[in-house]
């Protein structure tokens, strides 16, 4: 059996106190191997997006263990967690989570320029992984200008870049007609077959979750079943559909595993000290 690259011990999360606790995740134990394709599926208010987030080590437990690695996270500096969560991680969400105002290729290099990277290294790995991806001729235009599909294209670029041992899909194709999110699955289990990459997927969409290897059936903050092999497995044409776009993609840095519009500041004025040095 393959290296745990996630493990949870009697993982507890809890939201406000009194009458108005809410038990989110009920003391949940497994693993998540190197290189499977983990579906994590439930209703609404399961627990799901909650459990992603402890995992992807963007919000702390209340209690109980997320180890990296074989590492508790709890043992780790802020900052410490912060540099394995932006080289360790990639993260797709519906939302998009563009800056609409920057290119596609800014959009894309984020997570390197945040890790020190100089601009000429980053925007030569950025148009690596966007001609991977068939997007390399939309490079420098803007995000606003894109369609939904192209977008979702440049989420899974930008989740690529760093090289991540994991990439979270949160709800991936859930602002996507049917036509581009087969496009999108088959991309990202695609990028799991190839490179051997662990695919952590988020959803409700039984169709998808039956595309993974395994299946945690999540309800009322408890993992009540489990489930093993692919149920589904096919290949599509890749071409971008000309789906409707969506209004919904404010740009949060926080749900890149950035701490706040201040680390991407940072970044940004250290560049500008290095006198333009690339």
């Amino acid at each position: 059996m393959s290296t745990p690259v996630l493990e949870t011990e009697n993982l507890v999360k809890v939201y406000g106190s009194g009458e108005s606790r809410f038990d989110a995740l009920k003391g949940l134990t497994f693993e998540i191997h190197d290189g499977e394709s983990l579906a994590i599926v439930g209703k609404s208010g399961s627990g799901k997006s909650t459990l992603m987030h402890l995992l992807a080590l963007l919000d702390a437990p209340t209690a109980g263990v997320v180890a990296l690695h074989g590492r508790p996270v709890s043992q780790l500096k802020t900052k410490e967690v912060s540099r394995l969560r932006n080289e360790t991680f990639g993260f797709v969400f519906q939302q998009f989570f563009l800056n609409a105002h920057q290119s596609v290729l800014e959009n894309v290099t984020l997570p390197l320029k945040i890790s020190g990277w100089s601009k000429a290294d980053r925007e030569r790995r950025g148009l690596e992984v966007l001609t991977q991806l068939e997007m390399d001729d939309k490079a420098e235009n803007k995000a606003k200008d894109l369609s939904g599909g192209q977008k979702q294209r440049v989420c899974i670029a930008r989740a690529l870049v760093n090289s991540p041992a994991v990439i979270f899909a949160d709800e991936p194709t859930g602002n996507l007609d049917s036509a581009t999110s087969e496009i999108v699955e088959d991309i990202l289990f695609g990028l799991h077959r190839d490179h051997g990459i662990t695919l952590v997927v988020v959803t409700h969409d039984d169709d998808l979750a039956a595309r993974c290897s395994r299946r945690l059936i999540m309800q009322d903050g408890m993992i009540v079943s489990e489930e093993h092999g692919v149920l589904v497995d096919h290949h599509v044409d890749s071409t971008l559909g000309t789906e409707t776009d969506t209004d919904d993609d404010t740009f949060d840095p926080s749900q890149l595993g950035l701490e706040d519009q201040d680390e991407i500041d940072g970044a940004d004025q250290a560049e500008q000290s290095e006198g333009g040095r690339a």
